[in-house]
């Protein structure tokens, strides 16, 4: 059975998304501020916690940042607060995912299962001899396999092995030249708006949100390269 952690401050959320997790199986725990999360978590072990932003005494952002201190399980954010800007503050603040209230609970349940999936399937893998990974994204490379955050992704021929490519030089800004003389075994005349197309293809089946990737980045005037997570 796996366990998850709720933390929010309003007490009648807290217990709702008890009942549904445990009507799903999970073991839950709950907390009201950071400061009892982060009692609870030196206490049990954490599959996933489900993480308000804003709470007395200590808040999400901080908590998250005391844990990511010692544990790499996935934190998934609620807040009320939809703006990207403010996704992307929590997603740098070391969390996976975020969710905006209202919420519907059976998404949140998705995103949970997703997230435990991933974490008890790699837990801090970053790279096997046959897997390469990132955050949620794992590529393998003796299935030919692209996994985001557990779930199949299809992927051409061609765009697997760009994302191969920019994975097994993972952090590394490639050019297009470089991208297209690796992939298509050939020299690079006027290519780059071939591997451009093919970047954004991929972009689409990878990513949650296309326009503020998280793992395939473009570097304007240099190339593309695979963010390390």
């Amino acid at each position: 059975m796996y366990r998850v952690l709720v933390c929010d401050d309003d007490v009648a959320i807290l217990e709702s998304i008890k009942i549904y997790l445990e009507n799903e199986g999970y073991e839950v725990l709950t907390a009201t501020d950071g400061v009892e999360a982060l009692d609870v978590i030196a206490e049990n072990e954490i599959h996933c916690l489900v993480l308000d932003i804003m709470m007395p005494r200590l808040d999400g952002l901080r908590t998250t940042l005391k844990i990511r201190e010692k544990y790499n399980f996935p934190i998934i954010f609620l807040s009320a607060k939809s703006e990207d800007t403010d996704k992307i503050t929590g997603l740098g603040f070391g969390g996976d995912d975020y969710v905006t209230k209202p919420f519907n609970p059976l998404e949140l349940i998705a995103r949970v299962r997703s997230q435990i999936r991933r974490y008890t399937s790699f837990g801090s893998i970053k790279k096997t001899d046959s897997m390469l990974i990132t955050g949620g994204l794992t590529l393998n490379t003796e299935t030919k396999e692209v996994l985001v955050d557990g779930d199949s992704v299809k992927l051409t021929a061609r765009e697997y092995n760009i994302l191969e490519y920019l994975m097994t030089n993972m952090g590394k800004v490639l050019s297009s030249t470089q991208i297209y003389e690796a992939v298509w075994n050939e020299p690079a005349f006027h290519t780059e708006k071939t591997v451009t197309v093919h970047i954004r293809n991929i972009r689409e089946k990878i990513e949650i949100n296309p326009k503020e990737p998280k793992y395939l980045k473009v570097v304007w005037g240099l190339g593309y390269k695979v963010e390390k997570i």
